[in-house]
């Protein structure tokens, strides 16, 4: 009998750096769809999530189970160290690094956090460094950048990319495949993300906050999904409520007359519907809640 000459490999692949590099832009354009927020502004992921790729071409069957994590940043709030914690963690279980840097900017101190991370880990993983926004540079610029983040992260493989229009993707992929050890799947192969559909609604919704508001308030947006009900396999109705921490804050989410928050509602509810492919009827109100980021019941209700 003739035995197969498949290669089953199976592995955890970090998604690191700083806040607003593109690490969430990245995971999705990896996987071929948006299961992540993605927005300009920073720390717009507060979780890590897991994003499943499940490649199936022979010889080589992969799956590669990225972990989109928060940005790595300076601490204000006990969210923030909530969230710095999780990426230090996720860095000891990962089989695969993958680090993502912004290399149209100098090494800033947040890459230094993570320059130490690495320095830290208590097991040898292999490191891609992926030099995200290349397309923004000249060919000597982008020389520069690679070794002025290289001197910082001399274990780690170069790569020049661009997340947003894919970019030496491919090649990325292929070394991250490289890497992953051999083993069978973790998980069934239509599966794309770990979290439940309310989930991702939810983290759509702040992402609609963080590309619509301005200034400090978004970052002071939680969000809570009071209700998702299935009305049919073709609609769904979600009513979510905004967290935010001072009475003015409320006033400006809502906006003259609900306009604002009718505007938040509507990119909002486009996005969800895209995600799920059905339709989507969508209740938002705002509740104010005092110094939320700083509340370790709340952030324990929240799941931090």
């Amino acid at each position: 009998m003739e035995q197969s000459t498949t290669l089953h490999k199976s592995g955890f692949v970090a998604v690191m750096g700083r806040p607003n590099v593109g690490k969430s832009t990245l995971m999705n354009a990896l996987l071929g769809q948006k299961v992540a927020a993605v927005s300009p502004r920073p720390q717009t992921t507060r979780k890590r999530q897991l994003g499943i790729l499940t490649v199936t071409d022979a010889p080589v069957q992969a799956q590669a189970i990225f972990i989109d994590t928060p940005g790595v940043h300076q601490a204000r709030y006990k969210l923030g160290s909530l969230m710095n914690n999780e990426a230090a963690r996720t860095l000891e279980e990962s089989d695969v690094i993958l680090l993502v840097v912004d290399a149209s900017q100098p090494p800033q101190p947040e890459d230094e956090l993570l320059f130490e991370m690495l320095r830290k880990l208590k097991r040898s993983t292999p490191v891609i460094l992926a030099l995200n926004k290349a397309d923004l540079l000249d060919e000597a610029a982008l020389q520069a950048s690679q070794a002025a983040f290289t001197e910082n992260a001399p274990q780690a493989e170069a790569l020049p990319i661009s997340a947003v229009n894919g970019e030496n993707l491919p090649p990325l992929l292929e070394r991250i495949i490289a890497l992953l050890p051999e083993g069978d799947p973790f998980y069934p192969e239509d599966q794309l993300t770990d979290l439940y559909e309310r989930e991702i609604a939810a983290d759509l919704i702040r992402e609609a906050c963080l590309n619509i508001l301005r200034d400090e308030v978004p970052h002071g947006i939680a969000v809570r999904i009071d209700q998702f009900a299935e009305r049919s396999e073709e609609a769904a109705y979600i009513e979510a409520t905004l967290i935010v921490e001072r009475e003015a804050h409320k006033a400006i989410v809502i906006g003259q007359g609900g306009q604002m928050i009718k505007q938040i509602g509507s990119a909002a509810r486009q996005e969800i519907e895209t995600m799920s492919g059905r339709s989507i009827y969508l209740q938002l109100k705002v509740k104010v809640r005092k110094n939320w980021r700083n509340d370790e019941k709340v952030l324990r209700a929240f799941g931090y």
